[in-house]
């Protein structure tokens, strides 16, 4: 079943975090997105597969990162490509991934993401900086299915 962005977040809070991937972009050749749906068996096996079905996984350097949710079952799952992978390891994520989810306990679900870009984006622009020949990959905007 699709939802739509604004059955679980506001249209401002959906610019905020927008706003937050494009600023954390800025400083990155990474790409972040965000992808809602209403519910999943298992939040790692449909992040994967999602994040090959938005071709992150055709970066350049191998440096895409997605937020997923799974609204209706309170699921989360983030996953990154090799590329950063590789560079920051599991720690890192398992740090983000407690960050985002103490947010959303608390029902503060922009913050939430928005802590989590922030994070991932100073990681990705540590890694990864910005430099005049990069194009924005990916598209900022929340995806829904």
């Amino acid at each position: 079943m699709s939802i739509k962005v604004e059955d679980f977040l506001t249209a401002a809070q959906e610019q905020a975090i927008i706003e937050a991937i494009r600023t954390a972009e800025l400083l990155t050749s990474g790409e972040i997105r965000v992808h809602l749906e209403s519910a999943c068996d298992d939040p790692i096996v449909r992040a994967q597969e999602l994040f090959h079905l938005l071709k992150m996984d055709n970066t350049k350097e191998e440096n895409g990162i997605l937020f997923y949710v799974a609204v209706d079952d309170k699921k989360f799952a983030l996953i990154g490509d090799k590329g950063i992978h590789d560079r920051v390891g599991s720690d890192f994520w398992i740090a983000v991934r407690n960050v985002v989810l103490s947010r959303f306990r608390e029902s503060e679900f922009q913050k939430g993401l928005i802590e989590g870009i922030e994070l991932v984006g100073q990681k990705l622009a540590a890694h990864f900086p910005w430099d005049m020949n990069d194009t924005n990959e990916l598209s900022d905007q929340i995806s829904v299915s």
